[in-house]
């Protein structure tokens, strides 16, 4: 079973043989040999073969970041960040199912939509631990936002203990001070400071 087709190989890249080690729907674990450009006899490396998510970064009307607080099971702690999930497989343009999800992850776990004329800013994808797995996750900009009419429904398997406005002052300081860590929140500040929204 494949997630998605969104890796493939490189010049002097080869997937010689793989073999799924345990699956279920959310992720894959493969053992596999791959021929690279420095190993041209071949190397053995573990997969983990994940969906794809999408990340929003929700702006309101005054500017202010909206972030959920979302318990994260593998740390044992609960965290401040950006709205994300996985991308479902779905029939379509793979450009708009993408953008569904950002849409979808703003309103089921912040509560919020966008405002009428408001636009979703796509900032790339980036690879979060690419290690040991593939997966990636798209980046938006939701600006502005506005309160949904349904409030918050987050999925049955998250935890979210709310969300909260922060200024960019106080989401930089949050972020300097090393309590705002998690990777989706982190890159998606770095593509906005990089291409001038911030």
């Amino acid at each position: 079973m494949n997630f998605h087709e969104f890796i493939c190989d490189s010049e002097g890249w080869e997937l010689l043989d793989e073999e799924i080690k345990f699956e279920n729907p959310y992720v894959q674990m493969r053992a596999t040999r791959v021929r690279t450009p420095s190993r041209p006899q071949g190397c053995e490396w573990s997969v983990v073969h994940r969906k794809g998510a999408a990340v929003v970064a929700p702006v309101t009307e005054n500017g202010d970041f909206l972030l959920v607080r979302q318990e994260r099971i593998p740390i044992r702690a609960s965290l401040w960040e950006f709205p994300a999930g996985q991308i479902d497989e779905s029939a379509g343009p793979q450009e708009q199912i993408i953008r569904d999800t950002a849409l979808r992850e703003l309103n089921e776990e912040a509560g919020y939509e966008l405002a009428p004329g408001g636009e979703l800013v796509s900032l790339g994808y980036f690879f979060p631990s690419c290690g040991f797995t593939d997966e990636h996750s798209h980046l938006f900009l939701a600006r502005p936002v506005i309160p949904s009419s349904q409030g918050q429904a987050p999925d049955e398997h998250e935890a979210i203990a709310g969300c909260r406005a922060f200024s960019p002052d106080q989401f930089r300081g949050m972020i300097a001070s090393g309590e705002i860590r998690d990777a989706n929140t982190l890159c998606a500040f770095a593509r906005m400071t990089a291409m001038g929204l911030m």
